[in-house]
């Protein structure tokens, strides 16, 4: 006996599954664009340090990422870092202009050494930005990498000094490595 209906194919299952995925990841971070979403997958993908809701939630806040393909988003990345440096430096100060200063000379220490990683991150971020933005990709990725190793350096400068460094200096920190690698793994999606 035949019927008129047939199975459907197994690509065509594979199809609706992956349309069902990507509707349920753009459930799951109430305001994020789709492109933003399959990047970030693409990047969490390719690179296993990228940490993909992370990735999603905080490109999905900055103005330029809606609708935005994957060298927009690098430099919405690239922007973000120097946002996020320059609210790292501003910490810092505070930390150093505070009533109670720090309790030593090498937390002091620690922390100028800061200052001026942070600013030359910001500064790295920001030729990072202008390298994507000419599209030239291999100096965009290294400044992106640069600025992850600029973190790494102040939460050295603490541990060489025998310190753990202050919540906002780490916090800070963690931020700066998590967007420079999204910077460089997106990066490394474009197909010039």
């Amino acid at each position: 006996m035949s019927t008129s209906m047939s199975r459907p194919s197994s690509r065509a299952l594979l199809l609706a599954v992956a349309a069902a995925v990507a509707a349920a990841a753009l459930c799951a971070v109430p305001g994020a664009d789709a492109t933003v979403v399959s990047t970030c997958a693409a990047a969490a993908n390719a690179d296993r340090r990228v940490n993909h809701d992370f990735c999603v939630a905080e490109l999905s806040k900055h103005r330029d990422s809606a609708g935005a393909d994957a060298w927009a988003l690098a430099k919405v990345a690239a922007n973000v870092g120097v946002n996020s440096a320059g609210g790292a430096i501003n910490d810092i100060v505070a930390l150093l202009g505070a009533k109670a200063p720090p309790p030593d000379h090498r937390a002091r220490a620690a922390l100028k050494r800061c200052e001026k990683l942070y600013y030359d991150m910001e500064l790295g971020f920001a030729g990072a930005y202008d390298e994507l933005n000419a599209r030239n990709y291999t100096a965009g990725r290294q400044m992106a990498a640069d600025a992850a190793s600029l973190a790494r350096q102040c939460d050295g400068g603490f541990a060489e000094a025998g310190l753990p460094p202050p919540e906002p200096v780490a916090r800070r920190g963690s931020y700066a490595v998590q967007i420079a690698t999204i910077c460089t793994a997106i990066t490394n999606l474009i197909r010039p």
